[in-house]
């Protein structure tokens, strides 16, 4: 493989997982999973959804390999596959956050929230 096939299959790696991470919820759910298993009905009394819309969103992040799950009887658990992805997750929230709260000022090119919603 050459470089500049490794750097095309790392950006389209990246955009994926950008892509898998690009709704709110998902990131909650990410969030709401982070030190340990919760169930589906666990995560509906955190997270403000309907219960298929919920369904849909642990679906596609168990295919995407972001979570993992398991049976219990009726329940089905939920826990991170992957604690890098809330190690990024949590990286870019934070920042996020320090930049919303506008504590800190910022030059331009070290923002990561668009302009529209300062």
């Amino acid at each position: 493989m050459t470089r500049k096939d490794t750097e095309n299959l790392v950006f389209e790696s990246v955009a994926e997982l950008f892509s898998v991470l690009s709704t709110p919820i998902r990131l909650k759910i990410i969030s709401a999973v982070c030190h340990g298993e919760k169930n589906v009905s666990e995560l509906l009394a955190e997270i403000e959804t309907t219960q298929p819309n919920m369904s849909q969103h642990l679906s596609m992040l168990y295919r995407s390999g972001v979570l993992s799950k398991r049976r219990e009887g009726t329940q089905i658990y939920y826990k991170l596959q992957s604690e890098r992805v809330a190690t990024l997750c949590r990286a870019v929230c934070v920042q996020v956050a320090i930049e919303l709260e506008g504590e800190e000022e910022l030059a331009v090119a070290d923002r990561l929230v668009p302009a529209t919603h300062r």
